[in-house]
Order: structure tokens, then sequence, then C-alpha cells
């Protein structure tokens, strides 16, 4: 019993309420394509029935070209980010950028420095620390239903 009550305290001592989330991109492009195709969708439907030689899927779908994500736009000095860097994730924070290379160091290392060229990080996963509200609200009541399972004990 004592067993289970200690990797219970354990548990909730190593738990954290900060995440890294992705920042997700507004992307225009994707909103005006998913616009695109269903207009495309309704104006094929009526050029079906009055002629389905006419039509040509290949002008109702225009490709969109890719939003490029500027990378030291988002990596800004003195942010907590997780990042994608040669097949590797690297939990930084950010010092500064010397022309096209970030310099930062680890977040429980400040005395270790490493350097990324803005090639080698992938844009499109860049994680920011941030609260995590649900998480927050999961370790409150199982706090709660904890001390009241204590009292109970006690009491009993």
């Amino acid at each position: 019993m004592q067993k289970n009550i200690y990797l219970i305290i354990i548990s909730f001592a190593l738990t954290s309420c900060y995440t890294y989330q992705v920042k997700k991109q507004v992307d225009t492009a994707t909103a005006t394509k998913q616009d695109s195709k269903r207009n495309a969708v309704s104006a094929s439907n009526t050029s079906a029935q009055i002629n389905t030689a006419t039509a040509d899927p290949q002008n109702m779908n225009p490709q969109p070209m890719p939003v490029a994500v500027n990378v030291q736009d988002k990596l800004t000095p003195g942010k907590n980010v997780k990042i994608h860097a040669d097949g590797r994730s690297y939990k930084i924070i950010v010092d500064r950028w010397e022309s096209d290379s970030l310099v930062a160091h680890p977040v429980r290392n400040p005395n270790k420095t490493l350097k990324f060229h803005k090639s080698q990080i992938n844009g499109e996963k860049i994680g920011e620390k941030r609260f995590s509200q649900p998480i927050a609200d999961i370790i409150t009541v199982t706090a709660y239903a904890g001390i009241a399972a204590t009292v109970w004990y006690l009491l009993r």
C-alpha cells in the first residue's frame, strides 16, 4: 500500500502542466482551395448535365503554392521551443541569430551552445512551450480525489 502511495506522489511531482505545442498556421490558400472545390463541384454538376465532354478536371483544382514558413520569425530570442533538426528533436532556449545560423542552448544546460543553420530546422514542427489547461485540470481533480480518499481512509 505504501509503495503505491509513493508511486503516486512521485508521478505527481514529475507531471508538468506545460507542453510543447505546434502553432497552427492560418493558411489562406487552403481555405481558398476548399471554397474553390465547393464551387467547382457545383459548377461541374451543372456543366455535366449540360455537356459532359467540356469539363476539364485539371482546371477545376489548381494546386496552390505551399506557404513558406519563416523560421527566423518563429524563433525569436528568449523563446523556449522544441525544434526538429537533422532527424533529432531538441528542447532549446533561443539566444540569437547570427546571419543564417541559430545560436541556442538546451533547456537544462545553459553552458552548452548549439548552432543550427536555418535549412536544418523543420519549420513546420516548431513547438512553443505553453501552459496546458486540460492537463492542469486533470492534475487538480486527481489531487482533490486523492485528498478526499486520504481523509475518508483516515476517518474510516
